[in-house]
C-alpha cells in the first residue's frame, strides 16, 4: 500500500549503530537517497535500487545505496521508518538478527 501523502517521516532507530560509522561522503549519499527515493514513493520496487523483501514481515525493503551500503526500512500509512544502515557485506547477518520472518517462508 503506497502512503496518500507526499510527505514521509524518516526515523531512525537507535539499533542502528553503522549510521554513526559511516564515512561523511557515505552518510551524504545515504541521506541523498534516502530523501530521494523514500520520500515520495518508499514502495515503488525497482529493478535494483528498492526491493520488496520476500520472507520477511520486518523489515519490508531493502534500498541500495551504491554498491556498498544498505538501507533496511518498513512502511506504515505515512512513515518510512529506517530500521538499520548496513554494509552490504555484513547485511546477510544484519537480516538474520533483526529480521521477522513472515508465514511464507521464503527469503529475498
Amino acid at each position: 500500500m503506497q502512503p496518500e501523502c507526499d510527505m514521509i517521516f524518516c526515523l531512525l532507530r537507535k539499533r542502528s549503530r553503522t549510521w554513526i560509522n559511516l564515512k561523511a561522503n557515505a552518510g551524504a549519499a545515504v541521506r541523498d537517497a534516502i530523501e530521494k527515493h523514500l520520500r515520495h514513493q518508499p514502495t515503488k520496487a525497482s529493478k535494483s535500487r528498492i526491493k520488496r523483501l520476500r520472507g520477511f514481515s520486518h523489515p519490508q525493503y531493502r534500498l541500495r545505496v551504491g554498491d556498498d551500503i544498505r538501507v533496511f526500512y518498513d512502511v506504515t500509512e505515512a512513515t518510512v521508518e529506517v530500521l538499520a544502515v548496513v554494509a552490504k557485506s555484513e547485511a546477510d547477518a544484519w537480516l538474520a538478527k533483526h529480521g521477522e520472518s513472515d508465514e511464507t517462508g521464503s527469503t529475498v
